[in-house]
Order: structure tokens, then C-alpha cells, then sequence
């Protein structure tokens, strides 16, 4: 049966998003999914125009999916860990459920674990013991290595490696082609770097960049 779902933003990341909606229904035998539209409460013009080219209906504002009367599924497709969890949390609040996207082009090894509202996009390796927590977004071609957990609304950008045994908290960023060295918590709120190597734990709410990464 295929599902109603409603794209949070509609940036690069929401629209990649589509992408992985597409994947996932290419693949299946009947489509799994049916996007509705994206809803974006400040849509810059060039987003506008990327959307009605896909074919992609703008709705108009986060306000929007409250107003319907069946039931819809949603994904935030916005990076920052903390404006996803406002969005996350309001839609809960009003009782619509978070949809999981995994690409089809995701490798898991055995017990990947993977929370509602998360997105996993195409090249992403997953090795074993494995738990991604609610709203997690693992972008292109990110690498998680064996028994490592990733809080809620922890945001991985592309080309990104969590080691082995890592702990990523609550609303972490981890930047493009950042790196966390095995065993290491990264704690709630923190940045790394685009490009940065973490050696030792990093505490919740600092910004680390540079290699190794301070």
C-alpha cells in the first residue's frame, strides 16, 4: 500500500531527500511511497524553481500538514540537528509519523538498528551492532563502523567515518569528510569540523575543527 509523505524543506538536502524516496520506489515491486509535496516556511526562489522542475508541488508552510484530515507521514530534510528537532517534535505532538529512508544503494551488516524520521542515503556503509537513534541523517557515502550508537538527531555529511565503538550524541554535526577515531564520544550539541580528525572524546557543545581536531 502505497503511503503519503510530506518533505520538510526545500534545500539541498530536502530535495536530496526526494531522491532517496525515488530510489526506494524504483526499486520496489509497487511503489512504497507517495510524495505529497514539500512544505518550507522561507523557500528561496532557485529552491522554487528546482521542485517545479522535478515535478515536486511547494505546499507552502510547516503549518500545513496540520490541516489534513488523513494520516500523513513526514521527513525533515533540514541538516541542523536543532531546527529538526523543533519541526520533529511539533509533527509528533500532532500525532503524524516520522518515516525512515533508507537508499536502496545502503550496505547494513547484522543488527543495524535505525530510528523513525531517520534518512540514509546512497554509498552509506553500515558494519554491525550498529544503532542510529530517531532523525538521524547519514548523508552520501558516510562510513559507521562496528558497535557505535548515534543519538537522536545526530546530523553525518557526506564522506564523513564514525569508527568502531564510537558514541555520537544528541544533535551532533559532524562536517563533510570529518573523522571519529575508534572508541571516542562525541558529546550532545558538539560540531566537527568538515575534515576534522577527533582523537579524543569531544566535550557536548564545542566546535573542533583542524587535524588533530581541537
Amino acid at each position: 500500500m502505497t503511503k503519503p509523505i510530506v518533505i520538510v524543506g526545500a534545500g539541498g538536502f530536502g530535495r536530496e531527500v526526494i531522491d532517496v524516496v525515488d530510489a526506494i520506489n524504483a526499486q520496489a515491486a509497487a511503489p512504497e511511497w507517495e510524495i505529497v509535496g514539500v512544505v518550507d516556511d522561507s523557500p528561496t526562489e532557485i529552491n522554487l524553481k528546482h521542485l517545479e522542475r522535478r515535478g515536486t508541488p511547494f505546499l507552502g508552510g510547516t503549518e500545513k500538514p496540520f490541516s489534513w484530515p488523513e494520516p500523513v507521514y513526514y521527513v525533515v530534510g533540514i541538516g541542523n540537528p536543532r531546527v529538526r528537532r523543533l519541526i520533529a517534535d511539533r509533527y509528533d505532538a500532532a500525532h503524524l509519523k516520522a518515516a525512515t529512508l533508507v537508499h536502496p544503494a545502503v550496505t547494513q551488516g547484522f543488527d543495524v538498528r535505525i530510528g523513525a524520521g531517520s534518512v540514509v542515503c546512497a554509498g552509506v556503509r553500515l558494519t554491525t551492532n550498529i544503532s542510529l537513534g530517531r532523525h538521524v541523517h547519514l548523508n552520501l557515502n558516510v562510513t559507521v563502523g562496528h558497535d557505535t550508537t548515534l543519538e537522536d538527531f545526530v546530523s553525518v555529511n557526506p564522506l564523513a567515518s564514525i569508527s568502531g565503538d564510537c558514541v555520537i550524541e544528541d544533535d551532533v554535526l559532524v562536517g563533510v569528510a570529518g573523522v571519529v577515531l575508534n572508541g571516542l564520544t562525541v558529546g550532545r550539541g558538539a560540531t566537527v569540523g568538515g575534515s576534522a580528525c577527533v582523537v579524543r572524546d569531544v566535550t557536548p557543545g564545542l566546535v573542533v575543527k583542524g587535524v588533530p581536531a581541537k
